[in-house]
This record gives C-alpha cells, sequence and structure tokens, in this order.
C-alpha cells in the first residue's frame, strides 16, 4: 500500500503538530499511514514514469533541531556503484518497499552531512536512546516514518523482539511493519554523539527539559545503561548542579568509570558541584595521580576544602561527614536566618538544622529547622534559644568510629550530629543516611532518601 501523498493531508494532522500534547503515534490515520525504515533500505526507487533509477541507500533526517518530530530532508539513492543524495522535495511517496519520485529528471549531488543531520538506517538503527515516558535505555529494532502536514517525518520507533526477528528474517517478511511496542519520537531522547560520526550542532529539544525533570537517581540509571559517548552527550546536557545530583546516585564503579572517560577539567566541575562529602567518596575511588589531576583543576578553596577531608580515613566522622553548614549567631533574627538557609537550597539535603555559634567560633546551639518556621522573622535566635528548651547539640569528635555515630544517633533519635574539633567548634555535619551509606558494603544504588526528601 502506497502513502498518501504530503500535498494530500488534511489539516488535522498540522493542528496535532501545533498541540504539545497531542502525540503523532496516537492518531488513526498516522498509524495507517506509517512506514518502515528497516524495510526500505535496499528498496527500489522509480520516476515519475514508473522506471526504476536505483535503489535506497539510506534517509537523511534533521534530528537535532526545534521540530518535535524529524522531518525527512532527502534520500541516498544508490545508482550503480555511485551514491548520491536526492533532497526531499523530488520524492513523490513512500511506500512500505518503494519510493517514487515527482519527476524523472534526477538532480543527483554528492552527499556531505549538515550540521544536525543523521542517516536513519546507519546512525539509528540499534543504536541507544533514551525512552522519557518509560525512564530507560533503549535500542531502535525499527523506525517509523509517516507523511504528516506536508512533511515525511520520524513519528517513532520500536523496541520489540518480533520486530527485530522481522527484520533479520526472510526479505519477503519484511515488508509491513509490525509495531508493537511503538515509543512515539515525541518521548525519545538521542545523543548526538552515538548518533553521528560526525556530531552535529546540537539544539536543545523538548526531550531536553524532559530530561532535567528526571529525578536524580533516574538520571543516575541512564549514565549506568549508556554507552559512553551518550552519556557523555547526556551529561553536556543538564544543569551542573542537576548532573552532580545525579553522580551521587550512581554505582561507585560506574561512576568511577564515568570519570575516568572525561577530561580532568570536566570532572573536577561535577566533582566540585558535588555535596563534599559524595565528592571525597568519588575521589577516594580514584588512583591518587588521578585525584591530583582533579584536584588540581578545581577552585583553590574547593580543592583546599576536599583535600582536607581526604586526610581523615574513610571508617572515621570526618571521613564522611559534609561541611557544608548554616551558621548564625545568637543576634541573628529568624529572618536573617531563614535567607541564610534558602542561599544554600541546593544543599537542601544536608541541612536539617542550624549551627549557633559565640562570638569565639564556640558551638552554643543546633537549631532545628522546625524553630526556623515557629517563629516570626524579627525574632532573635538568641530569645529562641531563651524562651525553648533547646537540648545540648550532639556532637562527636572527627576520629569516631562509624558504629559510635551510629550509637550517638540511635540513642538520641536525632537525624544528625556535629562533627567538632579538640575546641568544641564545628567542622561538618553527619545525616543518618550518611551512617547507614558508611555502614553498608556498597553504595550507590543503595542509598536511603534524605530524611527531608
Amino acid at each position: 500500500m502506497v502513502t498518501p501523498s504530503p500535498r494530500r493531508l488534511m489539516a488535522p494532522a498540522a493542528d496535532a503538530l501545533r498541540r504539545r500534547n497531542t502525540r503523532l503515534t496516537t492518531r488513526r490515520a498516522v498509524q495507517q499511514a506509517i512506514v518502515s525504515v528497516a524495510s526500505l533500505v535496499g528498496a527500489p526507487v522509480f520516476n515519475q514514469r514508473g522506471q526504476r533509477v536505483g535503489k535506497l541507500a539510506d534517509l537523511v533526517a534533521r534530528m537535532h533541531g526545534q521540530d518535535r518530530y524529524p522531518p525527512l530532508t532527502g534520500l541516498l539513492l544508490r545508482v550503480g556503484s555511485r551514491t548520491s543524495f536526492l533532497p526531499i522535495e523530488a520524492v513523490e511517496s513512500i511506500a512500505h518497499q518503494s519510493v517514487s519520485l515527482r519527476t524523472a529528471r534526477l538532480d543527483l549531488r554528492e552527499f556531505s552531512r549538515r550540521p544536525g543531520e543523521v542517516l536513519l538506517a546507519k546512525d539509528m538503527l540499534d543504536h541507544q536512546v533514551v525512552d522519557l515516558d518509560g525512564r530507560q535505555v533503549i535500542r531502535a529494532a525499527d523506525l517509523y516514518l509517516a507523511p504528516v502536514a506536508g512533511q515525511f517525518l520520524l513519528v517513532g520507533l520500536d523496541v520489540s523482539l518480533n520486530t527485530l526477528l522481522r527484520r533479520l528474517g526472510p526479505k519477503r517478511l519484511r515488508g509491513r511493519p509490525t509495531p508493537e511496542r511503538v515509543i512515539d519520537w515525541d518521548a525519545v531522547a538521542p545523543f548526538s554523539d552515538e548518533l553521528t560520526s560526525s556530531p552535529p550542532a546540537v539544539q536543545l529539544r523538548s526531550s531536553d527539559e524532559q530530561l532535567r525533570r528526571l529525578a536524580p537517581a533516574e538520571l543516575a540509571d541512564l549514565l549506568e545503561d549508556l554507552g559512553r559517548p551518550a552519556r557523555q552527550d547526556l551529561l553536556s546536557r543538564l544543569a551542573a548542579d542537576t548532573a552532580a545530583d545525579a553522580l551521587e546516585e550512581m554505582d561507585p564503579d560506574e561512576l568511577e568509570a564515568l570519570l575516568r572517560e572525561v577530561q580532568p577539567a570536566q570532572a573536577a566541575a561535577l566533582i566540585a558541584a558535588m555535596e563534599p562529602d559524595e565528592a571525597v567518596d568519588a575521589l577516594r575511588d580514584l588512583a591518587d595521580g588521578e585525584r591530583a589531576a582533579i584536584l588540581a583543576e578545581m577552585p583553590a578553596d574547593k580543592a583546599g576544602e576536599l583535600s582536607a577531608l581526604l586526610t581523615y580515613p574513610e571508617r572515621e566522622a570526618g571521613g564522611f561527614m559534609t561541611t557544608t553548614l548554616v551558621q548564625a549567631e545568637p543576634d541573628s533574627t529568624i529572618g536573617e536566618v531563614k535567607r541564610a538557609v534558602a542561599d544554600l537550597s541546593q544543599h537542601r539535603e544536608e541541612i536539617d538544622a542550624v549551627v549557633i555559634c559565640g562570638p569565639g567560633g564556640e558551638l552554643l546551639a543546633d537549631l532545628p529547622l522546625f524553630d526556623l518556621v515557629t517563629h516570626a522573622d524579627d525574632v532573635t535566635v538568641g530569645d529562641v534559644l531563651a524562651a525553648d528548651e533547646t537540648p545540648e547539640p550532639l556532637t562527636v569528635p572527627p576520629d569516631a568510629s562509624v558504629a559510635e555515630v551510629a550509637d550517638q544517633l540511635v540513642r538520641t533519635r536525632h537525624s544528625s550530629l556535629l562533627v567538632v574539633d579538640e575546641h568544641g567548634q564545628p567542622l561538618g555535619r553527619i545525616l543518618a543516611d550518611d551512617v547507614l551509606d558508611a555502614l553498608l558494603p556498597e553504595r550507590g544504588r543503595l542509598h536511603f532518601p534524605r530524611l527531608l526528601r
């Protein structure tokens, strides 16, 4: 069955493109018109007179742009021993196993990949993409085209085993698509380095926004499942804080491999954006030379902070504490403390209390965040401490063992405690889930949700 000419399509198909919440593969007209890319490779190409002029070698689509569905920009046509490019404007219709042209005259050109273009069969079949709906990495067993709003568009892909077997089976069985697990292209995030040997100029599209909305653990799963080029591309699409959150959720071995794949400058930027305790864990897994090269690429203050933490043994309190602290003095107002907490919102999972220190830096109290929301902004911290029965801050020295820290938290039912030096001045904080991570033999996928998540 020949698909209808793009020029005959009705207005509702164009409306579908304008309605962001409507996906093309849910429309009956599109479902009936889909054509398999796998079945087209090697198919005959006929001119306007019905004469065979060659066979289809591949299809070219503009993948990286603002289009929700990549449009075809041309065909690669094999005529004898020569393969040439034919612009899509010369195509009249695309059937299940043949292509018809609008003219008997051929304007064949040498193919040169333009920015954002990919070869659908060569670059995409069996390559990795991300299914944003299913939060998983998949490989395309087949790709589906359809004529929509005057263009031939890539509307979806199939990941079913039967489709893969159809491709590998006898040629007579490849003509008709057998869509079983069709994923609409609007739910797919392809990766430039994975798709092309000459990476195109990538422009952000809606799938990038959907990627950013995934939870850190979901992004970590994707990073672990993707091949090296694709996960580097995924990292490049994420903001530094989002990427750091995902890295904190990765399996330690996978994170170690990822950090070795990138240049020291990129690794330094990623680790610097991680929570200090997680960053130190990542650095400990690297060889001395690798660690030194990464620290050398960091700002001096961040490198100094992490280097100091690395001097503590891994199984002692100083080795798994975070140095992210909100500190205030007794004459600070509750409003000022709230603003200080808000300024560290990217570290919300590391903060469950505010450290109150005297003029000389001595520890006075560890004020729970609950007290910030139950007092007026113009009340001072000193007034809160005087009026409420604030318990003594729970502390341990930096050389306290994991067992000692765990015992303190279990005995007092606290969600965190402070690590202090020999003068009683705060060095860092340990949360309950940091203790669980330290007690468990394997980190990464066993991360427990933060108590305040």
